[in-house]
């Protein structure tokens, strides 16, 4: 038998729609349970689309990870965030199968990954591989479930993506939708109709309008009637479940005819990862953020390229005047062809105001076509052209360190940077602050470059921040003491790290003055030495 002790000693330093033809047998399951989701391809999700299926696991880690067919695996990625472990099988036929939030590989996989780790002294290592390092079989067992890196519980992401570029594919296309039996049709939870100028009326009001639905005998809905005059457009909340599965996830594929003819058509066959921003531009953001409902507008008011919506000449808009009388529908359709039509019925009519919209004092007019800068004070707020879609007034003000920015109601699609003049403080004080995001008690700390007498960060949403000074360092602990103790019968180290305010930048465990593997759980902020690495020795051992 072998006998250790470990001595403690803690030192932290601070698409276009692809029309491939998919095999539909040639892939099996990833898991040897039946397949229920928890989440579907193409699904809104914060700030993405869903780039997979996530399949769910009973709410239990270890369960075993079978690749899917012949391959290699080509790439690695371990990450503290996002897929958190994560390995990429690269198949013959041209596509590559992606498992993420992994407990842990096995074989010669898990081997390779944990000399990386050692080599590099990092828990975070990304691996590309050649064809001959690392192959697999069909069947093989490569992994174990889990629950890291951006997982909210227990469950495997499994998505196809095109070897050669990447893009994701919905991979029901691959057979798996005969894994899933699905005879219910989508549901509607909301139809909205956006009055889109000044001049727009809908039902008398200038402000979006929740419609009514009627059931008809048929199945399909009936719409409250509209009656506009103006530019005006659809939004719809919807989602979808299975006969297994019991979760609301995504809709497949949402339409908008008028006289038969298409006016928007959006469906998830494939996406494009660059794409993922523009959810924000897709939904009514501003609705979202005070009442975290997705709605998806059927229309673009600000055209954007997201490939996987296909709009008429008009962009979905309609131009309501005297004689338009028609009646729209809506299609809402699942990947097995369940459907939900809508018709709304839509009339020109005179109409007098009765919801004026309230004109409020802003400080800034921000012109989206091109850069914009503001400063007050030691404050100053750099956008890019084409940061927004559309022009805006913006409310601004500066007070003490404390940037109050718009609110998180506008949609930026790329960084821009606010910058700090901190020539008033010391270096000794200056080297301790970072900017932060505000929200009510909770402050998120951004990362904060520091550059002479200048503090910048770069961030996507509008809303508070402010200049906070970090002079508290992290905490390390452990549960129960198990300092001058022999540890023979234990299989892992877990010490507990953490920090009040900036966050954990780094760290680093040091076994007899050398380097050792803890792995890092950031939603335990738990770190664990595995002592199957075969680095702790027998008798005293000092950590």
């Amino acid at each position: 038998m072998n006998y250790m002790r470990i001595f403690l000693i803690f030192l932290l330093s601070i698409p276009v729609f692809s029309q491939n033809n998919y095999p539909k047998d040639f892939f099996s399951s990833p898991l040897d349970i039946p397949m229920y989701l928890s989440g579907n391809f193409g699904e809104l999700r914060p700030n993405h689309f869903h780039a997979g299926l996530d399949i769910k696991t009973n709410k239990l880690e270890g369960l075993k990870v079978y690749a899917v067919a012949d391959g290699y695996v080509s790439r690695i990625k371990i990450s503290l965030y996002g897929y958190g472990k994560a390995i990429y099988v690269t198949h013959p036929n041209g596509f590559t199968t992606v498992y993420g939030h992994l407990q842990t590989a096995v074989g010669a996989i898990q081997d390779k990954i944990i000399s990386t780790q050692y080599n590099e002294n990092n828990y975070e290592v990304e691996l590309y591989l050649k064809p001959n390092e690392l192959p697999v079989n069909k069947g093989q067992i490569i992994a174990l479930s889990g629950n890291t890196g951006g997982s909210g519980g227990p469950h495997l992401h499994f998505e196809f993506r095109h070897s050669d570029s990447e893009k994701p594919i919905n991979p029901l296309f691959f057979g798996y939708d005969k894994l899933i039996p699905d005879t219910k049709k989508p549901t509607i939870n909301n139809l909205l109709v956006y009055p889109l100028s000044d001049e727009s009326l809908v039902n008398d009001s200038m402000k979006p309008l929740n419609l009514s639905l009627d059931l008809q005998t048929d199945g399909s809905f009936l719409a409250e009637k509209v009656t506009a005059s103006g530019k005006i457009g659809f939004g719809i909340s919807s989602i979808d479940t299975d006969n297994v599965s019991w979760n609301n996830n995504g809709v497949y594929k949402t339409e908008l005819f008028d006289n038969g003819k298409v006016v928007y058509n959006c469906v998830f066959d494939e996406m494009v990862f660059d794409e993922g921003h523009y959810i924000n531009a897709l939904i009514d953001y501003p609705r979202y953020k005070k009442s975290r409902q997705r709605v998806q507008e059927l229309y673009m008011k600000n055209p954007y390229p997201l490939s996987n919506i296909k709009v008429n000449t008009n962009n979905g808009i309609f131009e309501v005047t005297e004689n338009f009388n028609r009646k729209l529908k809506i299609i809402v359709s699942d990947f097995n062809g369940n459907q939900t039509v809508i018709t709304i019925p839509v009339q020109y009519g005179f109409q007098t105001k009765s919801v004026v919209n309230i004109v409020e004092n802003k400080d800034f007019h921000l012109k989206a076509s091109r850069e914009n800068l503001y400063e007050k004070d030691n404050v100053s707020v750099y956008f890019p052209p084409k940061t927004f879609l559309e022009d805006f007034d913006m409310n601004v003000s500066v007070k003490d360190n404390f940037l109050s920015l718009h609110q998180d109601i506008v949609d930026a699609h790329q960084s821009f940077t606010i910058t700090y003049d901190v020539s008033s403080y010391t270096k000794e004080e200056a080297d301790k602050m970072g900017i932060y995001a505000v929200n009510g008690n909770k402050w998120n700390y951004l990362t904060t470059i520091h550059k002479a007498t200048t503090l910048l960060a770069k961030t996507k949403y509008l809303g508070n921040f402010n200049l906070l000074s970090d002079t508290t360092p992290p905490k390390i602990s452990i549960g129960k003491s198990i300092d001058g103790k022999w540890l023979s019968n234990q299989k892992t180290l877990s010490l507990t790290i953490s920090d009040n305010l900036s966050g954990i930048d780094t760290y680093n465990g040091y076994l007899n003055g050398k380097w050792i593997l803890f792995e890092y759980e950031s939603k335990l902020n738990r770190i664990t030495h595995n002592f199957d690495d075969g680095i702790v020795a027998e008798g005293k051992n000092d950590l």
